[in-house]
């Protein structure tokens, strides 16, 4: 008889979560989605409104522009590099051309002098006079063919510097772990001249960064950086990071957002040793790309601020990212951390999925989704 009952009691419970878990997955959903019209799920400030500028981009992740406007977009599973431009300048994509395909995780996109440079897991390449030949791109150029083949952190996010260099992390191929003695690239930022050379380590202790830019008033790195996986819900948090000079050092995999021993490899190390992060994001938010906003169509309060993509938690009891937050700063100190663009999860359900952030021309703010292979345009006025 008591074990009839501690079994009904255990089905009863699972009744009740499923019970809430669709609630909390459908209902929010059909209050905001009509026809399948998700955008309008998307909860912005005042004032800013957002549109597709281009659908069925498959996993887009990494973007890039050049001066003339074109967009580039990288992927990961897709294994694709995309092209779209808008020639008409309507803020939307005439068309979207497939560049390259069957590459391995071409994650990483950046733009320079007429060439686009390509990152792969293990390698860079750079496809040249690239927007004369967009129907029909040149052979890519080997950069640099000899970075680590892992695949767990393995995608290269890459952006040149001010110092005209070439930035690519290095992540860990763990959750936690000590492999700077196989490779001391793991856990890095690099950087290196256009054509490859002048290889060099300009940080480290970083578990894994795919976005970061440099503030437009001083020139100076800041990064994103995921947080370790197992120590629960709530810790430790992803972070904001500023690299002003080359050789600092995050902790990883010693300590965690500046403050949380690992539980592992603390004991070997004082987190006084080194550089906390400017601010702290949420606990496994899955914190992307990031960017200073450059532009002039959004209000002065917005003007180089920090636009961050959260890819959204995959541990979490209760998920939480799938969003893009703002970064306000005061004479380049962060002083609050807020949702910005807010939606892409619906209850314990997520419709999308935000990697990048990018600055237009025309001062709007794109963003992209591998989930929903879109790109996003937000506007203001």
């Amino acid at each position: 008889m008591k074990g009839s009952k501690i079994i009904f009691g255990v089905f009863a419970a699972i009744v009740l979560i499923f019970a809430a878990y669709a609630a909390l997955r459908t209902v929010p959903i059909g209050e905001c989605r009509e026809n399948g019209e998700w955008l309008k799920c998307i909860e912005l400030p005042p004032g800013f409104s957002i549109d597709y500028y281009a659908q069925d981009v498959e996993n887009a992740r990494q973007m890039a522009v050049s001066p003339n406007g074109t967009l580039f977009v990288g992927s990961r599973d897709a294994g694709k590099v995309y092209a779209i431009p808008d020639r008409n300048n309507d803020s939307k994509a005439d068309n979207v051309i497939v560049l390259a395909e069957g590459l391995d995780s071409p994650n990483g996109v950046a733009f320079r002098n007429g060439s686009l440079y390509v990152a792969e897991i293990s390698r860079i390449t750079r496809y040249d006079n690239i927007e004369a030949r967009l129907e029909n791109p040149p052979e890519p150029v080997v950069v640099n063919d000899s970075f680590p083949s892992d695949r767990r952190h393995g995608v290269r996010y890459i952006e040149f510097g001010p110092d005209g260099k070439l930035y690519v992390p290095v992540g860990v191929p763990c959750n936690i772990c000590n492999k700077e003695r196989e490779d001391e690239r793991y856990g890095t930022i690099t950087r290196m001249e256009p054509d490859g050379s002048q290889f060099e380590i300009f940080a480290k202790g970083i578990r894994n960064t795919v976005g970061y830019d440099w503030n437009p008033d001083t020139e100076e790195l800041w990064f994103t950086d995921n947080g370790r996986d197992g120590l629960g819900d709530n810790i430790p948090p992803d972070e904001l990071n500023l690299a002003p000079e080359k050789g600092m050092n995050f902790g990883y995999p010693y300590c965690h957002g500046g403050d949380i021993p690992d539980p592992e490899f603390g004991k070997l190390r004082n987190c006084s040793e080194f550089t906390p992060p400017e601010i702290k994001l949420g606990p496994h938010v899955a914190a992307l790309g990031m960017t200073f906003y450059t532009g002039t169509m959004f209000p002065e309060e917005y003007r180089n601020q920090i636009f961050i993509a959260e890819h959204g938690s995959w541990d979490r009891t209760v998920p939480i990212g799938y969003r893009v937050t703002l970064v306000r700063l005061e004479n380049s100190t962060p002083v609050s951390y807020e949702p910005f663009a807010d939606g892409w999860l619906q209850g314990l359900a997520a419709w999308g999925r935000p990697v990048d952030v990018l600055v237009m021309p025309d001062g709007a703010l794109l963003v992209s989704d591998d989930k929903n292979n879109a790109i996003y345009r937000i506007s203001y006025g």
